[in-house]
């Protein structure tokens, strides 16, 4: 890495319709991240069902969006911005109306459902920004939108609890589902640009290139590290008897994001996503060694976790430079399902290992993952390089 230069976020900031595209954007996402813990309370308090049931419903609602995104981006693409938001609207709409008050069987088919239509905010935010800035000031610019990311869930979940716990999860899910439609709505009136290239589309298996499908992978790597390592930590503070602190320390993990989000976007020169990914992942396997205090956990939890964001940030600037302007929706979405599917894998098989030994090797397990997804991203990216020479 390079020097620390803040000129690009004074130029990306001054750009028209980017300040004020991070703030909706990032608003937008708030209620999105709230969704998940709001439906898993609603399971637990509304419909009185365990964690086991619970995690069904969240399966569920990860495989429709996992499916779902790089549709809607497609979508996004052919039919503009708008033609995707007025379906999200409808589906979503009717969804977060009439969830509360179906049977768990019920809502388990609907949650598949309504997560193939859903928004797509997070992959929708990286690709309005694209669309905003030039190539010189993209990597600041998703470094921004990486940092938005971190501050939208660490509020969103909180927003879910507050509302279970001060009124009723029947109450939160109306709420939740309205402020989604209300933002969709916000997003229609606006209309932010989705694509800064015209012409012919490109065939998706011209850009769907082995370099594309390694950041893919890489994606999905930093979210089965991430995930892992979350699982781990709440498991860490359970065998302490700390488990009120665990909020605690999950927001040193979201200010050690940010502060690494910050720092990479304002770098002359960055390392290739599969480094910051793999750094990321070999950085959390020793943290299980200093699982015996809360305060030199979190301060262990840093090193990792300030590779969060860069890694966020850099996959989505080496796919906006991978993929044409105008099948860049697709793309994003991919990358989408890519994060999605990482965190599907990582938390269920981190908490396997946990169970049938200690916290600690949650961490190693989550990190060494983390590390050969890592390789097997270079391996592509290697791969594609010895072709281009041999030719």
């Amino acid at each position: 890495m390079d020097r620390v230069n803040l000129a690009p976020y004074l130029a990306v900031l001054r750009t028209p319709r980017v300040p004020s595209s991070l703030v909706l954007m990032l608003l937008a996402r708030i209620p999105a991240t709230a969704a998940g813990m709001t439906i898993t309370m609603h399971v637990l308090l509304g419909l009185e069902r365990g964690y086991g049931a619970a995690g069904l419903v969240g399966a569920m609602s990860t495989i429709g969006i996992a499916v779902g995104s790089p549709l809607m981006g497609r979508l996004t693409d052919r039919r503009g911005l708008r033609a995707m938001l007025a379906l999200s609207l409808v589906t979503e709409g009717v969804f977060w109306f009439v969830a509360p008050a179906l049977p768990f069987e019920a809502l388990l088919v609907t949650c598949f459902l309504a997560g193939l239509s859903t928004i797509p905010v997070m992959s929708l935010g990286r690709q309005v920004v694209t669309a905003l800035v030039d190539r010189s000031g993209r990597r600041t610019a998703l470094a921004l939108d990486s940092m938005a990311v971190e501050v939208a869930f660490m509020a969103g979940p909180a927003l879910g609890v507050f509302l279970t716990t001060h009124w009723s999860s029947r109450v939160a899910m109306w709420t939740i589902g309205a402020l989604m439609v209300l933002f969709g709505l916000v997003l229609y009136a606006v209309n932010p640009p989705v694509s800064s290239e015209k012409g012919e589309r490109v065939p998706r298996r011209e850009w769907l290139t082995r370099p594309l499908v390694g950041v893919l992978i890489s994606a999905g790597g930093a979210t089965f590290a991430l995930s892992g390592v979350e699982v781990a930590v709440v498991a860490a503070m359970r065998d302490l008897g700390l488990t009120a602190w665990t909020g605690a320390v999950i927001v040193v993990m979201c200010v050690a994001s940010l502060a690494g989000g910050f720092v990479y976007g304002a770098l002359d020169r960055v390392p290739p996503v599969w480094v910051l990914m793999g750094l990321m992942g070999l950085l959390a396997v020793p943290i299980g060694l200093v699982t015996g205090s809360a305060w030199v956990l979190a301060l262990a939890l840093v090193p990792t976790n300030f590779l969060c964001a860069p890694t966020i940030a850099g996959t989505g600037d080496a796919i906006a430079e991978l993929a044409p302007g105008n099948a860049r929706g697709e793309a994003l979405g991919l990358q989408g399902s890519a994060f999605t599917l990482g965190a599907a894998l990582g938390a269920p098989l981190t908490g396997f290992v946990i169970d049938h030994s200690a916290p600690g090797w949650g961490f190693a397990v989550a990190g060494l993952g983390a590390v050969g997804i890592a390789a097997a991203s270079l391996a592509l990216t290697r791969t594609r390089t010895r072709s281009a020479q041999l030719v």
